[in-house]
């Protein structure tokens, strides 16, 4: 009797680590493609520019492209996140 009356709860919680692993996947997924595509000029930008060859250090190099990164994965993860929740909103609301 107590597995009925926690089953919606399990359901939710089951919904709920779903929509965080997918929008962890997307995310990960976005920060290494924006880890590539801001890499490659800025590593090639601090080798050719006299400017940014004199200013931005190996420690500059890695903030710009791993601030790239980072934001990319909390946009994307918490746009998919909220997306997916939406999306299992309707669905759920849909068949009752």
């Amino acid at each position: 009797m107590e597995n009925k009356a926690h089953s919606p709860l399990d359901q939710k919680l089951a919904m709920a680590k779903r929509c965080s692993h997918e929008g962890v996947v997307a995310g990960a997924k976005a920060a290494v493609v924006a880890t590539i595509a801001t890499a490659i000029p800025t590593l090639a930008t601090a080798r050719m520019l006299p400017w940014a060859r004199a200013n931005l250090n190996h420690t500059a190099q890695a903030l710009i492209i791993s601030t790239v990164a980072g934001a990319a994965y909390f946009i994307v993860a918490d746009k998919t996140v909220l997306a997916t929740a939406r999306r299992n909103s309707f669905n759920h609301n849909s068949t009752n």
